[in-house]
């Protein structure tokens, strides 16, 4: 069950598709669009905040423990397990809870109730930020899985492990403020053992459409221009290629929205830092959001994305919702013990018997 913040009319939906505009793709080796200064900052400034850091938890731990159902459908044990961008180790609190016991109508098999770090035996977490990662070290759920917590230096740099060292690498939301997001992919591979799987979650898309366009709209009505407010993110379109590139075979992509209703404007963005989320584009305006176009941007947001209770015409807006649009990553690391596909010509039933014989008719 997911625990929500205590704050008044927030509440976490599972949104239904929608049509997405063309995001940044994943950044290129050479561009820097984020400044990872800026961004070891805002991680190291929410986490001093231990009560309102642990507060605004909810959506990492609820992609973490999405991401750690994927990791359910592998039966195999994992000796030694990445948490790479391990953040204040939700992927780790996550494996220590017995996973969900509803069963599906469609597998009649009973769950498996014990938890995933029962599979693990050592499971490193590595972060930029160290009062991140130290962040809940006390908690009970160290003690019920082996943990190793490592501080990078460089999380977009060579990682510090030797070739072949782990049997999967876990990711929650951390990959979308990498500059070279293929680099990192590729170092990925290497540190993997063959045949070994990467998952990882990380935001992408359109999240935060309602705060972008509002953002915007509020800049050009009140400032005659528009101001990056909210960092681009890699578009779904773009993530197999970048896992083929990086030598993974087997790829998944899918993605999930989800959806979180909040009072106003105002106690998103407060929780945006208070996850460290904030805006860290390079060419991003140093100076605070005027409050004019603050004051602006919130009449926008519920005209144009608020839910409104009673009719628009009648009613007042009871909340505003903020889409985070998931994008979640399975490659493996070509091993000799995966499926391949058999030689062209070899194949034993031709495929007009398959079809009925005869193939397809005049004009089909």
């Amino acid at each position: 069950m997911l625990q929500l913040p205590p704050r008044a009319c927030r509440q976490l939906l599972q949104a239904g598709r929608r049509g997405y505009a063309v995001a940044h793709p994943g950044a290129p080796a050479g561009l820097q669009v984020f400044n990872r200064n800026t961004k070891w900052l805002q991680k190291e400034r929410a986490a001093a905040d231990v009560e309102a850091s642990r507060r605004v938890d909810y959506l990492r731990d609820e992609v973490a423990s999405r991401l750690c159902e994927r990791l359910l459908d592998i039966n195999r044990h994992f000796p030694q397990v990445l948490d790479l961008g391990a953040n204040a180790c939700n992927i780790a609190r996550v494996l220590t809870q017995p996973p969900d016991t509803s069963t599906n109508a469609d597998d009649p098999a009973p769950p498996n109730t014990a938890p995933i770090s029962t599979r693990i035996s050592n499971l490193t977490a590595a972060d930029s930020s160290p009062t991140l990662l130290n962040r809940d070290a006390s908690l009970p759920f160290n003690s019920s899985i082996p943990i190793t917590r490592e501080v990078l230096t460089d999380e977009e740099g060579a990682l510090p492990y030797p070739d072949n060292t782990y049997d999967a690498v876990l990711s929650s939301l951390s990959l979308h403020w990498i500059n070279n997001l293929p680099g990192t992919l590729r170092e990925i591979n290497r540190v993997l053992k063959p045949d070994a799987p990467i998952i990882a979650a990380l935001l992408g898309g359109d999240s935060l459409f309602e705060l972008r366009t509002s953002l915007q709209l509020a800049d050009m009505d009140r400032r005659g221009g528009v101001s990056t407010h909210v960092s681009p993110l890699a578009d779904v379109k773009d993530m197999g290629g970048l896992l083929q590139g990086a030598g993974f075979k087997l790829l998944t992509v899918d993605v999930d929205d989800i959806v979180v209703d909040y009072p106003s404007c105002f106690e998103l963005m407060a929780d945006l830092q208070a996850m460290g989320e904030g805006n860290a584009v390079i060419m991003r305006d140093g100076k605070p959001i005027g409050r004019d176009v603050l004051l602006a941007c919130e009449g926008i947001y519920k005209e144009l994305h608020g839910n409104w209770e009673g009719g628009r015409e009648d009613g007042k807006v009871e909340s505003v919702p903020a889409t985070f649009r998931l994008i979640y990553l399975i490659g493996w690391k070509e091993g000799e013990r995966q499926q391949q596909p058999e030689q062209r010509g070899t194949g034993q039933v031709n495929l007009k018997d398959v079809l009925g014989g005869g193939g397809l008719g005049p004009g089909q």
